[in-house]
């Protein structure tokens, strides 16, 4: 069974406000292709198909004409979940009734896991569609009050999927997490992806996923495998943020064979516009041609330049950001920035109140912020549900 895997599509995204929609649509098209092209028995999508819950109308049009194309003019079955990003609620409407057309996907986690079955000329394939949820909803479905974080939330969810799976099978897992090997944390993350969690219970280890011949990720934006070639991440298909300026974005042609055993194969895409970082003195790049990519300006010039933004823009006129960095400063001082870039709120928090206090933070003080966070993060998501 040849399988396209794809994800973090993002639709309606802004980067630095500027609209990816015309980008997003550019590579939409060559994905199709390639579908026409390779005709591939099933094309997965797993999760983040929008940049937010309430997507503009742009977006919303990209994707139905997408889902059109593929589904309608090529015949070709789509399995797609609910990433982070999504609206699950929104994601779900209609989703029984677009099964007829192919078209399968799920938005809200079931407490039971029915597999979407697709055959080729060696049986059947089980696909196991398992949507973003916090570890809450889990605990609620499931009424496992020990279910506390990301990967207890996976456990379970793949015990109870275990339960019903045919071992003689070969069967798929699609899933949106952050997956690393063992369950370690990693810096495989770019600015673009939006922290699932606070307080680094977000990883999910990835021996959990054994079970299946192929287990199909979204989340993280750099394609890459975890642990094995049998656990993948598809990556975004547009660079999305300054870290993932050196990434190559596309998706994967996935071989799965009569014995279970996959073969994959990374297909890139090019993009209408690059994402790059320009370094220099302006004088400098003021010499440079023309050139319409995305680009973030790093000017080396130690003193201020007047009007240095507009005169960078009339040779790069989509700058999404400029700055000017001092060379001179202290190493030191260049360190402790770029540290404080890279903490997560709850690091920021305790390094705050060390400085405001002069006093360490007690474990119970962290553990008090971390939960009201969350609880504000979880209501955030709720309140998008509903709106």
């Amino acid at each position: 069974m040849k399988i396209f895997h794809t994800a973090d599509w993002h639709l309606g995204k802004l980067v630095q406000g500027v609209s990816m929609t015309e980008d997003q649509q550019y590579v939409i098209e060559q994905f199709i292709e390639e579908i026409r092209t390779e005709k591939p028995d099933v094309v997965i999508i797993a999760g983040d198909l929008y940049d937010r819950s309430v997507p503009p109308t742009d977006a919303i049009q990209l994707l139905n004409k997408t889902f059109k194309q593929i589904l309608i003019d090529e015949k070709t079955p789509i399995v797609a979940i609910a990433g982070n990003h999504d609206s699950a609620t929104r994601l779900n409407f209609g989703s029984d009734l677009m099964k007829a057309s192919g078209l399968h996907i799920v938005g809200h986690l079931e407490s039971y896991f029915e597999p979407v079955i697709m055959h080729d000329e060696y049986g059947e394939v089980h696909f196991y569609l398992v949507p973003f949820a916090e570890p809450s909803i889990v605990r609620n479905i499931f009424g496992d009050e020990s279910i506390t974080t990301h990967e207890g939330a996976m456990a379970r969810i793949i015990e109870e999927i275990k339960l019903t799976v045919d071992p003689e099978k070969r069967n798929i897992i699609v899933g949106h997490a952050f997956v690393t090997k063992d369950g370690m944390p990693e810096q495989n993350t770019s600015d673009s992806e939006r922290k699932l969690t606070i307080g680094g219970t977000e990883c999910i280890d990835s021996a959990l996923f054994e079970p299946f011949c192929y287990t199909a990720l979204g989340h993280l934006h750099q394609a890459h495998f975890v642990a094995n070639e049998k656990i993948q991440y598809a990556g975004s298909p547009l660079k999305y943020s300054e870290s993932e300026v050196t990434h190559k974005k596309g998706f994967l042609i996935v071989d799965l064979k009569e014995d279970g055993s996959v073969a994959v194969e990374k297909k890139l895409l090019t993009p209408i516009r690059d994402m790059r970082i320009v370094t220099g003195l302006l004088d400098d790049i003021l010499q440079h041609d023309k050139n319409d990519d995305y680009v973030f300006v790093k000017l080396q010039d130690e003193s201020f330049v007047k009007g240095a933004a507009e005169l960078v823009r009339t040779v790069y006129p989509n700058a999404l950001h400029i700055e000017r960095t001092v060379v001179y400063e202290k190493l030191e001082q260049q360190a402790d920035t770029l540290n404080r870039v890279q903490m997560n709120d709850s690091e920021l928090f305790e390094l705050f109140y060390t400085e405001m206090t002069g006093k360490p933070l007690s474990e119970e003080t962290k553990a008090i912020y971390t939960d009201i966070l969350q609880q504000l993060i979880d209501n955030e998501r709720e309140l998008q549900e509903v709106l």
